[in-house]
Parts: structure tokens; sequence; C-alpha cells
């Protein structure tokens, strides 16, 4: 009697590109999980899957972070549904953001959106992020704000929050956390460290209760001028693989 076929791998399923897209992505929610900037099951990554089609890869909805495996993720449609065969299922309102965001900008390949403590802090701030430090220069150079409308349920609420993105790759979700764009989740994920980063730092030098000294307007535009010639597409692509580096001496099994 013949042995019983062995089901496929969900790599054995999915093109080289996608499967790396794949292994990218759930290191970017490992990374996150590192870093702690996440909450519990909530908030998303999303990536478009290398394609014709408007596919995209969500984390599965109960999931940890630190849990995130290439193949857990859920392949779905702009609106939410599965395409690909899968135990898991994600959370539909949870992509109310993401699908706004990739619907509207074919740059925005991989959408992040965050609840980080010194992100809302910022975000609940009536001046936003100021200029108080080199790390705030990079995500001033493209920063975009969109005011809390409640619970993001709402159809109708996309096209007020994609008008009020526009072209920029950083946004303050106001009351509620960050949102970075890139055309990999390399660049996403490190344009997510600096504004983070950035909110930290100005939370910190608010708390000792001194007079801040502000970057001059002149020099912020001056610095975006410089960012394109000094960061090599935001130095994701040298900063990426030092990273994996540190994922794979944690715990390599994102690569599953």
């Amino acid at each position: 009697m013949s042995a019983a076929p062995k089901p496929s791998s969900i790599r054995d399923q999915v093109t080289e590109a996608e499967w790396q897209a794949r292994v990218d992505l759930a290191a970017a929610y490992r990374l996150v999980a590192l870093y702690g900037w996440d909450d519990l099951i909530f908030t998303h990554i999303s990536t478009r899957v290398p394609g014709p089609e408007h596919h995209f890869l969500l984390n599965a909805y109960g999931m940890m972070f630190e849990e995130v495996t290439a193949s857990s993720l859920v392949k779905i449609d702009l609106e939410g549904n599965k395409v690909m065969d899968s135990p898991h299922f994600i959370n539909p309102a949870g992509f109310t953001i993401h699908s706004a965001v990739h619907a509207a900008r074919e740059d925005a390949l991989c959408v992040m959106h965050l609840h980080t403590d010194y992100g809302i802090a910022v975000s609940a701030q009536k001046n936003g992020l100021l200029p108080l430090s080199q790390q705030a220069m990079f995500p001033l150079a493209s920063l975009a704000y969109h005011d809390y409308e409640g619970l993001a349920l709402n159809e109708g609420e996309k096209p007020r929050l994609i008008a009020d993105l526009g072209d920029k790759k950083n946004m303050f979700l106001r009351n509620h956390g960050l949102l970075t764009i890139g055309r990999t989740a390399a660049e996403a994920f490190l344009s997510m460290y600096i504004l983070e980063r950035a909110c930290r730092i100005q939370i910190l030098a608010q708390s000792g209760g001194a007079d801040l000294h502000a970057v001059p307007d002149r020099i912020i535009d001056l610095t975006a001028k410089q960012l394109s010639a000094v960061t090599v597409g935001q130095g994701a692509e040298l900063t990426w693989p030092g990273l994996l580096r540190k994922l794979d001496r944690i715990d390599p099994s994102y690569r599953d």
C-alpha cells in the first residue's frame, strides 16, 4: 500500500518572489515585537504580493507578532477576502486603513501601522512632531497627519485618510498611532524605527522641563534635500540584512 501523498507546504505553492516577500514580512512582525512596539494581537503590517494581481499578505488574527511565520501569513485581496486556502483568518476591519493606502498608492508595497507608546503620545500633541533632533529630520521631510474619527471601521473615512496622506511616506494618525509606507518591508520598518525614535526623543526632551532648542526652518529645508543622497533608500538595503541576522540569532522560525 502506497503512502498517502504529503501535503504541499506553502512554500511549494507560491513563487520564489512571494516566498521572499513572506519571509521579509514575517521578519518585520518579529522585529516589531522585539523592539516592543506591538499591541498584543492588534495593528497590522501588510505587503503586496509580487505580480499583476492586487493580492496582499497579512497576519493571522489572534497570532502574537512574535509567533508570525512566513507560512502563517494570509493572502487576501483588497476587500480582505482570502484568495489562498489557509487555516487562519484575518480581521477585515483591521485591513481598512491598509486597503485604502494600497489602493491609492502604487508605491505603497508595504504598509506598517502601529500603536507605539511614544508615537501615540506625540500624535496627541497639538503641534505633532517637532524639529528637536536629527532623527526628526527624516520623517519631517515627508510627514502627514490624519485626525481621529473613531475605530477604523468606517469605509467613508478612506478618502479623507488618503487625501491627508497625499504623497507622504509617514503619517500620524491623531490620538491613535503611526503609519509608514515603503517599497519593501525593510523600508517601511526603517521609517517606523526612525519615526518612533524621533517621538521618543521628543517626549524625553520635553520631560526635562527646560526650554527646547528647535532646528531652524532653513536647516530643516536643507536636510530634506540631503536625505536621498545620504540614506540610499533610507538605508534599508544596508540595514535589513543585519536585522535579519539579529533575528536569526534569536529565533529563525520566522522563516518557516
